[in-house]
């Protein structure tokens, strides 16, 4: 199977790693010359192109499956509007009009797009309510994935990823140093999230549909610190409730929206798909950071 990654970032590097190691052929598409040397690194093909632009996506080769991965860089919803919505209906109308379209196409979308539930759990079948412009913008992205897709013939996928963690991005001192503020965690360790998305396209399953890609256990934010800082042999960090963040002074309306949002994820569909993790949980996620802490102190 040939897959080309759009946006072969910190999930894509991985998702590539672990594609070519099964014998796949892949591309890894990004903007810039230092991010075609680490897709390289991975044993991947590298084409430099902008997903905005679909002259430049012409010297991308045809491929049975698209990742679409793309980052807007965290900036705001504009940019992400270019990227997510006008970027992707661009690799889709691209690619879609070649003599050998691809089959299939992931979009990885976030746990952001349900908004808040009160703690309560949420799976495929829970309505959306997006709170931010941005979030806004992920969820017609995910319509633009399944609907635009299948206007070429092409099987959309929308794997919906929880908090990202991993190398480079464990970000023990927030935990660690605090103050905590209370809510809940929902998260999926890199390497899974790149393994998910594998999973999907190696057993050909979930087409047209939407998973949840998150752990087996989302965790409240005070328990996670406190486990955190047991295990790193450091005080447990201090917390504050929803209300006292709220009270602080200089937060962007986004923040609030987020601080205000609650929720747990389940995996239940992404289980019964066979996806076996290789981190169920932060115990074993963590377990690398936690110790790499305790080798420096």
């Amino acid at each position: 199977m040939t897959v080309v990654v759009l946006g072969c970032g910190y999930v894509g590097l991985e998702l590539s790693r672990q594609l070519t190691g099964e014998g796949h052929d892949v591309v890894g598409v990004r903007r810039s010359d230092e991010g075609l040397t680490a897709v390289e690194a991975t044993g991947a093909s590298a084409v430099q192109a902008d997903v905005t632009d679909p002259d430049a996506l012409t010297a991308v080769p045809d491929a049975d499956a698209l990742v679409f991965a793309a980052s807007s860089g965290g900036r705001g919803a504009e940019a992400a509007r270019r990227v997510y919505v006008e970027g992707l209906e661009t690799v889709i109308e691209q690619f879609g009009a070649r003599e050998n379209p691809p089959d299939r196409l992931v979009y990885t979308s976030s746990t952001g797009v349900y908004g808040d539930h009160g703690g309560d759990w949420v799976d495929e079948s829970t309505p959306l309510d997006p709170q931010t412009e941005k979030t806004r913008v992920l969820a017609e992205a995910e319509r633009v994935a399944i609907e635009t897709a299948a206007e070429y013939g092409v099987d959309g996928t929308v794997a919906r990823f929880a908090g990202l963690y991993g190398p480079d991005r464990y970000r023990l001192d927030r935990y660690l140093e605090g103050p905590v503020t209370e809510g809940y965690l929902n998260m999926v360790h890199r390497d899974d999230a790149a393994g998910s998305v594998r999973h999907l396209l190696t057993t050909d399953e979930a087409r047209g549909e939407v998973v949840l890609v998150i752990d087996d256990e989302p965790v409240e934010k005070w328990a996670f610190a406190d486990w955190l800082a047991d295990e790193c042999g450091v005080e447990q960090p201090p917390k504050q409730t929803n209300a006292e963040r709220l009270a602080e002074e200089g937060l962007s309306e986004t923040a609030r929206r987020r601080i205000q949002t609650s929720k747990r994820c389940s995996n239940d569909r992404l289980r019964a798909l066979g996806y076996e993790f290789v981190h169920p949980t932060y115990r074993s996620g963590y377990r690398n950071a936690v110790d790499s802490y305790r080798a420096t102190r």
